[in-house]
């Protein structure tokens, strides 16, 4: 039979027959421990967290009978060998709670384990029997006994048998001492202790989370088109970018460019003299994934860049795009790292129906792949985090094996906790979650093609109850080089601000691609992309230029910096609003002090008015009530009496951006 002081662990989700025999039966818990929360199911992933963000844990924790249980919360670090131990409180059936906060960047783990409180029990029923006047003497020798037992455990406890065999009448006072109590727990034996399955937590920096990303090509921050843009160009640009409110600044790729099959404007297979080819074309005579494109500048110019971003509260991004252009150093050196056709020719990339003739891709299991090529990627990402590179966008990474991201990933965050990648990955939900749980720091999302209120609303509620809340972190970009979106090709400055507002009010992290203030939608006709796209050619911009919404950007961008609430796509809940054209939400502060709320009139061509509800409930007001309201946006104040209101939207002027208080 199992020792029953020994905690057992409840790793296998899976029932196993009932036992054969009495003594095998025996040998199983007794107790019940299930239901740990957060949890994120399918193999051993990581919850995703911040460094400082309180956890609450909950789990359920039963037994037979009516035995009194002791439950604690055991979490550490991972490189740490003890476990730190935080008492559980019970709630009602059955489920019990504790918190902790990580306090260093790196993976934890935690834990539930339950045990029978032997002496605990005893002390709820003795004085049960004593308020009810049942009390006798063998109630108090069965408490004295469990003390005697106890005190060859912890000998310190001698000096309590003495003092209740000496106190006659009195010892029903020392059996309920709290002192006593305390006493008892450290030296407890833990009967049928059962301990749950780990939980592994990735505690990462406040950037994981929430930041506000502005993405340029180098190469257009340049006024004549003739001359390339280099690293000391964009430093005269981050200014702007930093009044803009913006904390993270991404690349596309910056490594030389192929010339076999280059691409000319609008992804037209012939190049001209001058064209510059795109940036996801990776590799060159001058070198491939680690080194520069020789007219951005070298590694000192990178330097001085990274640097200069920082002096302005800006941390560089850059894209880590596996894929390489036919003439990258790796196809001549490390043939087996590629797939060969029998007439010794290789198939570029697809994407039906997109075609890049100008790249081909890595084999990840090709002849000499494993472990060379997935070491030499791994490389890559630590040389670019050794020129102070924390924060990566990783191109397409559905496309390549998830073992070699989970192993990547982890290896690099071993060294560098600070790390964060970015999966751009518009695909399958499975597939965008399972990149979530195997390292991945936030992703690309729906957001870009979800326009109207029930899409907005049910894709929010799944983010935000479902599974993926414990690990999916969603970056909401309002446009990208490669989309843009057909709502933004129609609707004109309000639909650009409606978008805006949307993306950096929805999620704590929020993303724009350079043009977008400028209200940039210039189509290819029929496609989400594009005309004159910036991939291929250098693009000159008046960053100046009438109709921008600069100052919007500016606005949302400080008052997510000020506001907590709008640090996360958690808090988000949807209000009522009686037009299917108006969204209405709040998103409550930490503290429960106010909560901002974002009404928006989705629609950019006309006016719309709806009755809505003000969400006084969620200040603890009844409806009847008045309540304190601050325009953020505008910069003014009045009062709404009663839950019932009535607005109209116009475009002009597309929404609102409400802090709600109890008082003025």
């Amino acid at each position: 039979m199992a020792d029953a002081s020994m905690p057992m662990s409840s790793t296998d989700p899976v029932r196993l027959p009932p036992p054969a025999t009495a003594e095998q039966a025996a040998a199983t818990p007794r107790l019940v421990v299930e239901s740990l929360s957060p949890s994120v199911e399918g193999g051993d992933y990581p919850v995703r967290r911040v460094v400082g963000e309180e956890i609450t844990v909950e789990a359920t924790v039963f037994t037979d009978g009516h035995e009194q249980l002791a439950v604690e919360l055991l979490w550490r670090p991972c490189d740490e060998a003890e476990w730190r131990r935080v008492p559980m409180t019970a709630l009602p059936t059955d489920v019990w709670t504790a918190s902790f906060t990580p306090d260093r960047l790196g993976r934890h783990e935690y834990a539930v384990e339950g045990w029978l409180d032997v002496f605990g029990g005893f002390r709820r029923d003795f004085r049960k029997k004593l308020d009810a006047g049942v009390a006798h003497d063998v109630d108090r020798q069965e408490g004295r006994n469990l003390i005697e037992a106890a005190s060859a455990r912890q000998p310190a406890l001698r000096e309590w048998v003495t003092r209740i065999d000496a106190a006659g009448e009195g010892a029903s006072d020392l059996l309920l001492s709290d002192d006593l109590a305390a006493a008892m727990a450290t030296a407890d034996a833990r009967p049928f202790a059962l301990r749950s399955a780990r939980q592994l937590v990735d505690a990462e920096r406040i950037a994981a989370r929430f930041s506000s990303w502005y993405e340029l090509f180098p190469r257009s921050i340049t006024t004549d088109p003739a001359r390339h843009g280099t690293f000391d160009d964009v430093i005269g640009r981050l200014p702007q970018i930093r009044d803009m409110g913006f904390d993270t600044l991404y690349f596309p790729p910056v490594h030389p460019i192929g010339r076999t099959n280059r691409k000319g404007p609008n992804n037209s297979l012939t190049a001209g003299e001058g064209d510059p080819g795109s940036p996801y074309a990776i590799g060159a005579a001058e070198g491939g994934h680690d080194a520069i494109h020789p007219e951005l500048g070298g590694f000192e110019a990178f330097a001085r860049l990274v640097e200069a971003a920082r002096t302005h509260g800006l941390e560089i991004a850059l894209d880590f795009a596996i894929q390489a252009s036919p003439d990258h150093p790796w196809l001549t050196e490390h043939p087996g790292w590629f797939a060969w056709r029998p007439d010794g020719s290789m198939k570029y990339a697809e994407n039906p129906p997109k075609k890049y003739q100008d790249i081909v891709n890595v084999d990840f299991y090709g002849p000499d792949a494993v472990p060379g090529l997935w070491a030499a990627l791994r490389d890559v990402v630590l040389l670019w985090v050794e020129h102070g590179v924390k924060t990566f966008r990783v191109d397409n990474p559905h496309t390549k094996p998830l073992p070699f991201w989970e192993w990547m990933i982890a290896d690099v965050r071993a060294r560098h906790p600070d790390v964060i990648f970015l999966a751009e990955a518009f695909t399958r939900p499975t597939m965008m979650y399972r990149l979530a749980k195997v390292g991945f720091s936030q992703s690309y999302t729906y957001f870009t093609w979800r326009d109207t209120k029930a899409e907005l609303e049910s894709y929010i509620t799944e983010l935000t109850t479902e599974a993926p809340k414990e690990f999916y972190r969603p970056h909401f970009f309002v446009n990208t080089p490669d989309i843009n979106p057909v709502y933004l090709q129609t609707s004109r400055r309000p639909g650009f601000r409606i978008r805006a507002v949307l993306a950096a009010t929805l999620s704590g992290l929020f993303g724009v691609y350079s043009g977008f203030e400028l209200c940039e939608a210039d189509p290819i006709p029929g496609k989400e992309e594009y005309n004159d796209s910036e991939k291929y050619i250098v693009k000159l911009r008046d960053w100046n230029a009438p109709g921008n919404i600069i100052l919007d950007i500016a606005m949302l961008n400080r008052l997510r910096r000020r506001y907590p609430a709008l640090q996360t796509h958690l808090n988000t809940r949807f209000f009522v609003a009686g037009n299917d054209n108006i969204i209405w939400y709040g998103k409550p502060d930490p503290d429960g002090q106010g909560i901002i709320c974002v009404m928006v009139n989705l629609d950019p061509h006309q006016g719309h008015e709806c009755t809505f509800q003000v969400p006084l409930w969620e200040l603890g007001l009844d409806d009847n009530s008045s309540v304190a309201v601050e325009d953020l946006a505008e910069g003014y104040r009045f009062r709404w009496y009663g839950r019932d209101q009535f607005i109209r939207i116009e475009p002009d002027q597309p929404f609102r951006i409400w802090r709600l208080t109890r008082d003025q």
